[in-house]
This record gives C-alpha cells, structure tokens and sequence, in this order.
C-alpha cells in the first residue's frame, strides 16, 4: 500500500517539473512574440503616420531643365504627420522605372528636419532624357507618389 502512494508521489513529481519547464518555455516564447508585436506595431504606426505628396506642376518647363543641366526637380510636400529626414537617404526614386541613386535632396525651409507641412526640392541628375512621357516614383516610408510629364 505504501509502494503505490510512493510511486504515485513519484509521477506526481515529475509531471510537476515536467508542467513547470513546459511553462518556462512557453512564458520565455511568448515575451518574445510580445516584444516583436510592439516593434512591428511602431513600424507601421511610422509607416500610417507618414504620407507625401509631389506638387509640382507636370506642365512647367522647370521639371526638366532640357537646355542647362538636364536635372529633373520636383517639390515634394510632407503631408503626414510624421516629421522626415530630408536627405536622399529618407527616400527611394525610380526614373522611368530604373532605381535612381545620384539625387540630391533640399529643404525648403529653415531647419534640418522635413516637419509635416513644409516642401523639399529633389534634384535627379539625369544625362539626358528623350521627348516623350517620362514617370517619376518617390517612396518614402512605404508611402508611394507617381509623377508624369512630358519632355
């Protein structure tokens, strides 16, 4: 009689460890999933709270400067509410499709912060582009602007 409740104090151990370790473990996944939760929530909330609008006027000649330096400029607005790093590096640029990587980036405005409201000019150096329809695609924090003019 006393072997059967030694051995059933014997199970009973062991699933107690067994259930603690099991706990440790799923305590030690789950703060992991937690702290990764909250990382991706503020990317996203960066990502919400960003947005940019091109406004510069695809009918003007000082889009594409065609008899100076052949730089295309635009003026880009920050219209979100997240204050953004105006240099080239804030920024992806696709010219007619292909990565742009020799651009240059000014604020308009004093300070060296692009805060909500105020413009940016962006300077894509080109080395000449043919008459037609050309397409410029700004992406800033995932927030993507298409611009189209005509040379």
């Amino acid at each position: 009689m006393a072997s059967v409740s030694v051995s059933h104090l014997i199970i009973f151990i062991a699933s107690m460890m067994i259930a603690a370790s099991v706990a440790g473990v799923f305590t030690d996944s789950i703060g992991q999933l937690s702290n990764a939760v909250s990382e991706q929530g503020l990317d996203v909330s960066s990502d919400v709270r960003t947005d940019v609008e091109i406004i510069s006027d695809s009918g003007s000649d000082a889009v594409y400067d065609s008899n100076g330096d052949e730089n295309v400029t635009l003026h880009v607005k920050n219209t979100g509410s997240e204050p953004l790093g105006a240099d080239p590096g804030q920024m992806d640029l696709f010219l007619d499709g292909q990565f742009v990587s020799n651009f240059g980036v000014t604020l308009l405005d004093s300070g060296s912060v692009w805060r909500p409201g105020t413009v940016v000019r962006v300077e894509i150096a080109t080395s000449g582009l043919s008459a037609g329809d050309h397409r410029v695609k700004v992406i800033v924090n995932g927030d993507e602007e298409v611009f189209r003019f005509r040379v």
